[in-house]
């Protein structure tokens, strides 16, 4: 009898580790924290199931209150969440896809609405009431007056009410795409930069009866205006423009770029600073590019010219530039606090030795390098603020277990407090994630490789194995739940696969940030030769070299870039990766318009560029593919052309390899719908499953 009860428990107790996809899928995702910058109220938007709604809390205690009432899942993103100064209004944009290359301002329909979802600015007062309908717009910038907000419509800038009370007024028609407004500091004027192609200036509008000012016009690409606290000059960063003679396609070249300020009322310029003339100098291309900003007396902006993407500063008048981060890690989500004397960020260093590999919130001075800290330990933190009353940072938070939520530290007694956590559900398996860890192992051409490994410490043997490969490919996946709702969708997947016995993981191949500029920046990666793709083969042989792995059942999966690589690595070495799952991957690199040059000059490599492409192309070894495939694309992708997948399908239905596909119809590359997520995913793992049980030949 006691064997019985015994069994009975070990049985229950094995049964309890299990989740299913739709559990661990029910966590909710906050992201676009803003706050105002006079008092201390934050605001986000929530992703619960596809039900994406507005959330504030304000001090003293934080308690969070849902301010919008969007119960359905109908594929609208929240955007461009914003806060009035004086903390009484929420901006947010509804609609469109926004993390999009293309077409990110146009309405998303995935529930096939004959009347299609109209991409809208949205007012919605603090203290609560009912949403008011700005206008039909995006990129919604609040006066600092609290009282109007100046937005884009049809490429040019109108202006309406914070309130909505009359109606929206265009400023001015300019020819080109005029967007990149910011308010004067008195809340007179408007900068904006308007794109023309191969040029972009800077303006300046001040009101009707005024021409606008156009700040020594070039031919050059300006952009990102900053005023200067008294209004009376800005900064911006200028780059060349794109013209000239063809620059060969198989060399690395620096991308120049210069900081210049301009006065108001004189219009002379001066350029403040250069980098220096080298690859590492070039125009920085992690989160926020240069992230210019004029603080207190200091004009602060970031570049990798040491290798890694730090935070310098130098005077209003230029000079030598001041080192304000030193150290290998990199700085990005870099938030000016609301005196101007401090800014706040989100790095990957620490105490900890696996912090590389991690996020935490340091904050440091604009005028001297006393970097420090904020938050340490395994968890994870990222896009912080601080308060408008300068006594708390908040910012997202989460942990390899706790999926992410809004959360508050104290800076004068360091106290922390999650927000929301009531809305995780009582049936997400917290308890039974699996804690992954850090592996590294050596490329073929010896470059160390940095991967995350989820395995569940069961003793079997024998086991299946996956990698999934992230998209970008400038990202980093981290010992945790991840920043961004795409790969903290993969975190999820990957958790449930390991769940369900599988050793998982997670290649930082080279082209993703974290690593420094040389690993970001490969000569011969893309399709200059793809030897990021030496990454994920080493970490195929890894696995075949661990003793509890069979070698016979390694699979690959990702999407975007990690489709392309899952295709590269089914195409080239099917006999290592026995089948995978390619969702929206590039696969023909010579179809893209920089190698399809109708002008008479072209790069002086151009013919061994096309040549180079085409061999660093999943297509190009269609031949060598043997490997059972799922191939998914969503069909109003804006980030990769459908006709990628479509291309690489009628190869394979020719080449007779065994192929599943799914289409998922008036989506984006995002599955702005959570039921087209939770189907991609579901398709995903089912794959793999039937795969390793040999279902799949």
């Amino acid at each position: 009898m006691r064997l019985i009860t015994l069994f009975f428990l070990i049985s229950n107790f094995c049964f309890a580790q299990n989740f299913t996809l739709d559990q661990i899928k029910s966590y909710p995702f906050p992201n676009e924290l803003t706050g105002s910058s006079d008092v201390s109220r934050i605001a986000w938007a929530f992703d619960e199931q596809g039900k994406r709604n507005i959330y504030v809390a304000q001090a003293p205690d934080f308690i969070p209150r849902r301010l919008t009432s969007y119960m359905e899942d109908t594929g609208q993103e929240l955007s461009s969440v914003s806060m009035s100064a004086d903390g009484n209004w929420v901006i947010y944009v509804r609609g469109g896809d926004f993390g999009s290359n293309w077409d990110d301002e146009l309405p998303v329909n995935p529930t096939f609405n004959p009347n299609p979802p109209k991409v809208q600015i949205w007012s919605f007062p603090f203290s609560g009431g009912e949403p008011i309908m700005i206008d039909k717009g995006i990129n919604p910038v609040i006066s600092p007056l609290s009282n109007k907000i100046v937005y884009e419509k049809d490429g040019q800038l109108w202006e309406s009410s914070i309130d909505g009370d009359g109606e929206p007024v265009k400023l001015f028609h300019s020819r080109g795409k005029n967007s990149s407004q910011t308010w004067s500091p008195d809340g007179s004027k408007i900068a904006f930069v308007s794109y023309r192609g191969d040029r972009s200036f800077v303006g300046v509008f001040e009101d009707d009866d005024i021409p606008i000012k156009w700040l020594s016009p070039s031919f050059d690409r300006d952009f990102s205006p900053r005023w200067s606290p008294d209004g009376n000059e800005i900064v911006f960063i200028r780059q060349s423009g794109a013209a000239g003679k063809p620059d060969p396609f198989l060399v690395a070249r620096h991308i120049p770029w210069k900081i210049v300020k301009i006065n108001l009322n004189s219009l002379k310029s001066k350029v403040l600073w250069k980098p220096p003339k080298t690859l590492r100098g070039s125009i920085p291309r992690t989160h926020g590019g240069t992230n210019l900003h004029w603080a207190k007396n200091r004009i602060v902006f970031l570049s990798y010219h040491d290798g890694w993407p730090h935070l310098y500063s130098i005077s209003e008048d230029g000079g030598e530039e001041l080192l304000l981060t030193p150290g290998e890690f990199m700085c990005e989500y870099i938030k000016l606090s609301p005196d101007k004397k401090s800014l706040v960020f989100t790095a990957n260093t620490g105490d900890d030795k696996y912090d590389i590999d991690r996020r935490h919130i340091v904050k440091v001075s604009v005028d001297k390098p006393d970097m420090q800290v904020i938050t340490k330990g395994k968890g994870l933190e990222w896009t912080p603020l601080v308060t408008g009353d300068l006594k708390n940072i908040a910012y997202i938070s989460a942990t390899s277990s706790r999926p992410p939520l809004p959360t508050i530290i104290n800076l004068e007694n360091g106290v922390k407090k999650l927000l929301s956590e009531d809305r995780i559900p009582n049936n997400f398996p917290l308890k039974n994630m699996i804690i992954p860890t850090q592996i590294k192992f050596n490329s073929l051409d010896g470059t160390k490789v940095h991967a995350t490994k989820f395995e569940k410490n069961d003793g079997k043997k024998n086991k299946a194995a996956v990698i999934y490969i992230h998209g970008g490919p400038p990202r980093q996946m981290l010992l945790g739940w991840h920043y961004s709702s795409y790969y903290s969708n993969a975190y999820a997947l990957n958790q449930y696969l390991a769940n369900q016995g599988f050793v998982v993981i997670s290649v930082n191949f080279r082209l993703g940030i974290g690593y420094g500029y040389e690993f970001h920046n490969p000569i011969d990666g893309r399709s200059r030769g793809a030897s990021e793709y030496q990454d994920i083969k080493a970490a195929g042989l890894w696995l075949k070299s661990q003793k509890n792995i069979d070698s016979k059942r390694i699979y690959v999966y990702g999407g975007s870039y990690g489709g392309f690589l899952t295709a590269m690595a089914l195409g080239r070495d099917s006999e290592l990766f026995s089948g995978g799952v390619d969702i929206h991957g590039v696969h023909d690199w010579t179809r893209y318009s920089y190698l399809n040059s109708n002008y008479y000059e072209k790069p002086s490599d151009y013919d061994l560029g096309r040549k180079t492409a085409w061999k660093s192309s999943p297509v190009s070894d269609v031949d060598t593919w043997e490997s059972p495939v799922l191939v998914i694309h969503a069909d109003d992708d804006r980030n990769v052309d459908f006709r990628q997948s479509t291309d690489l399908v009628q190869r394979l239905r020719n080449k007779k390899v065994y192929m599943e596909t799914m289409v998922i119809v008036d989506d984006t590359h995002h599955f702005m719908m959570f039921d087209n997520q939770m189907k991609v995913n579901k398709a995903t793992a089912d794959f793999l499953i039937r795969l390793s049980k040999g279902d799949i030949n």
